[in-house]
């Protein structure tokens, strides 16, 4: 992987200049028209098993939510359209199981292809595509391998290639690439029991998307079953443009039951199956499940219902039996990864928090090496190069801004030496050997670029090089503002929180502030080092004379374990308190108006947005909150229990930290914006608000979208909801 670090002399330097074109005003119809302005923008990028090809999901320039299948043969960079999502899709409606599952990626405005698998030989790739199965060849045909009504979800190719796996009718069915036939591999499916899915707080919440586990030699499958029986129902209406659907939905609010998962090894050939022994306490989160590299154990991650104990199961799948091997423990919360990896030997590779920052380590015959350490978070193990004895992890080691990759010796502790390219953040796809990367990286002045890299460092390949000057974003060059980054000290005076603020250029005079607020836990970080989805957006307002700033607050992600924990049992109020000490920072600046100072923020945003609103009365010019939590009680089991414990034994975090309380204390114009099918943050959260406003005579502004989930956005509707913001704040912070 020393190729990565060549690449700095390999490529031209980046630098941020004006193409020499017409330069123009960038307006909300561009921003969200066609192409997308950051430039071509590949998904689920991938290596073929013997690295020969690399593919991903292109968007079409004419339409830049729909999706195709793309190869590249690595070898003579030629290109070709694998599947033409138009061409072989019916259009049928997406079952409500996938419209969900789509929601819990986030790609619910997504058309075309969304996913894909390949096959071991190389040869061909299993493509889902408007709720059946089609396997892809490099030769451009494609075989239909399933053509029922019902949805055909989560497809598989075995790690062998003899099968295809996919969920129908909630039962797993096993199709037989050679005979071309398939079959159940299970039949009681139905009702509230589904087999071979991941229930709704492991796709939501822990980021397991799968529920059944092939062994590498195709011989088993791990399989769970959820029953959602014990799950309480609640009534959510999809509020649509032509009418309303009631749902009655298994949805478990923090304190309520949550599904019961049990673990199954199936035979795949004979079909026969055993439980799995997950221990005697049923109220656990299944976590994870992996195979060991021979094949012959079960690894198995169960959690604790309070999540502060991990064990690591390691399961016979021959008889079902399981014994720890370790477990991790917090006085807080566990943080799940996807970082176990299994090593040829046995031993495993794994990241924990224990010594107070996500590092490496190696667990071998029960003894622990630690492979990294400092003030900094190991985020993602990349890949491994057994052989070379080297793992490849992205850490954010030399700068907080930015994602790097890094080598790091697995035999032993040792140098961790950086092997991309500093200002850029970066995300790596590798494949199984660790012998070829696919990079993807960013910057604030550089939309995102995409190449291929191997071990010897002299082979390298664009497959998006996105070059500024050639960007669909060039037109608009000329007008961009890079961000200021820099730190100031929490409410507590002794912890330093980033920010990225940008200030227009050409304009005299204070100006206005919008606070770009998130400052959830888990994600959103705002102060990084990379073009982020709202970029083009925010340099739009900048050229309206609108000051941004951002800053991360204790309790976001990537700081370590004690910044994150600040608001264990705390919600709304060490996060609260840090962007109040930006923004009296912010009010010291002589760019800023101190009385023309708006806050956004959407999901967690949203809620604080409110939060702000709440504690500081007559500070801000305006909110704007979008699909924000207003209780906590609403929200799911696995995220809001991690942070706040459960309200069945301890309601006092809940009530502390509901935004409902204290929503009287608005004095501020405020504008509400929530997605009438949001079955995330449920449109309940906006109607308790709206209802206790409305109670107490405060005036506010409201605006839904019927049929919207927790993301509003697509042709015509991000415009309006955007044109919709705008207004309001030049209304009532601008004038």
């Amino acid at each position: 992987m020393a190729m990565i670090r060549s690449l700095a002399a390999a490529l031209a330097v980046l630098s941020f200049s004006v193409p020499a074109m017409a330069q123009q005003n960038l307006t909300l119809e561009r921003i969200f028209g066609n192409p997308p302005l950051s430039g071509p923008t590949p998904r689920l990028l991938k290596l073929s098993p013997d690295g020969r090809w690399l593919t991903s999901l292109r968007n079409r320039p004419d339409e830049k939510e729909r999706f195709d299948l793309w190869a590249l043969d690595t070898r003579t960079g030629a290109e070709t359209m694998l599947v033409d999502s138009k061409k072989f899709g019916t259009g049928a409606e997406l079952s409500e199981a996938e419209r969900m599952q789509r929601e819990r990626a986030r790609i619910a405005d997504q058309k075309g292809i969304v996913a894909y698998d390949w096959s071991a030989d190389s040869r061909t790739v299993l493509v889902p595509l408007d709720g059946d199965l089609y396997l892809a060849g490099l030769d451009g045909q494609v075989r239909r391998l399933t053509n029922t009504p019902a949805s055909e979800l989560d497809g598989t190719v075995s790690p062998k290639g003899g099968f295809v796996s996919f969920i129908r009718d909630q039962n797993l069915f096993l199709y037989d690439l050679a005979s071309g036939r398939e079959r159940a591999l299970t039949r009681n499916g139905g009702g509230t029991v589904s087999w071979g899915v991941a229930e709704f707080v492991a796709q939501e919440e822990m980021h397991r998307s799968r529920g059944h586990w092939w062994s590498p030699d195709d011989r088993r499958i791990a399989v769970a079953r959820v029953d959602e029986g014990p799950v309480a129902i609640v009534t959510r209406a999809a509020i649509g443009a032509d009418g309303t659907r009631v749902y009655q939905q298994r949805y478990p609010k923090a304190g309520t039951p949550n599904a019961r998962v049990d673990l199954f090894v199936f035979d795949a050939v004979t079909g026969k199956s055993l439980k799995v022994d997950l221990g005697t306490d049923a109220d656990i989160y299944l976590a994870r499940v992996d195979w060991t590299k021979d094949g012959k154990a079960l690894l198995v991650q169960r959690e604790t219902r309070d999540q502060t104990r991990l064990d690591m199961l390691r399961v016979d799948p021959a008889t079902g039996k399981s014994e720890v091997i370790f477990s991790e423990t917090a006085k807080s919360w566990i943080n799940l990864t996807d970082n176990l990896k299994p090593l040829g030997d046995g031993s495993l590779l794994w990241t924990s928090d224990r010594d107070g920052f996500s590092h490496l380590y190696r667990w071998r015959a029960g003894q622990w090496t630690q492979l990294t350490s400092g003030p900094f978070q190991v985020e993602e193990v990349a890949g491994v190069d057994e052989a070379k004895g080297l793992a490849y992890v992205r850490a954010n080691k030399d700068t907080a801004l930015e994602w790097q990759l890094y080598a790091v010796p697995i035999n032993a502790p040792g140098e961790m030496k950086r092997v991309s390219d500093a200002g850029f953040n970066h995300a790596v796809v590798m494949d199984k050997a660790a012998t070829h990367a696919i990079v993807t990286r960013s910057s604030t002045s550089q939309p995102p670029q995409t190449y291929l890299a191997d071990a010897d460092g002299g082979n390298r390949r664009w497959i998006e090089q996105n070059a500024l000057k050639d960007s669909p974003y060039a037109p608009f060059a000329g007008q961009h503002v890079a961000p200021r980054f820099g730190t100031i000290k929490a409410a507590d005076g002794t912890t330093d929180l980033h920010y990225k603020l940008y200030v227009p250029k050409g304009f005299a005079g204070p100006r206005p502030v919008l606070l770009w607020v998130y400052g959830g836990p888990g994600a959103g970080r705002q102060a990084t080092n990379e073009w982020m989805r709202d970029l083009p957006l925010q340099q739009y307002l900048v050229s309206k004379g609108w000051v941004i700033f951002s800053i991360d607050n204790r309790g976001t992600p990537d700081r370590g374990k004690a910044f994150e924990d600040a608001i264990y049992r705390a919600m709304g109020t060490v996060e609260v308190q840090d962007q109040l000490a930006g923004l009296a920072w912010l009010k010291k600046q002589d760019f800023a108006d101190a009385k023309r100072i708006a806050v956004f923020g959407w999901s967690y945003g949203g809620y604080m947005t409110l939060k702000l609103l709440e504690a500081a009365p007559s500070t801000f010019a305006a909110g704007v909150s979008g699909a924000p939590v207003t209780k906590w009680e609403l929200y799911d089991t696995h995220y809001t229990e991690r942070y706040m414990g459960n309200p069945a034994t301890d309601p006092k975090p809940y009530q502390a930290s509901d935004a409902l309380a204290d929503a009287t204390a608005i004095k501020d114009p405020l504008l509400l914006i929530h997605g009438m099918s949001d079955d995330n943050v449920v449109f309940d959260n906006s109607t308790a608000l709206m209802a206790k406003l409305q109670a107490a005579a405060i005036p506010f502004e409201t605006m839904v979208y019927p049929g919207f989930g927790h993301r509003v956005a697509g042709p015509g509707v991000s415009i309006h909801l955007w044109r919709t913001i705008e207004a309001f704040l030049d209304r009532e912070v601008k004038r």
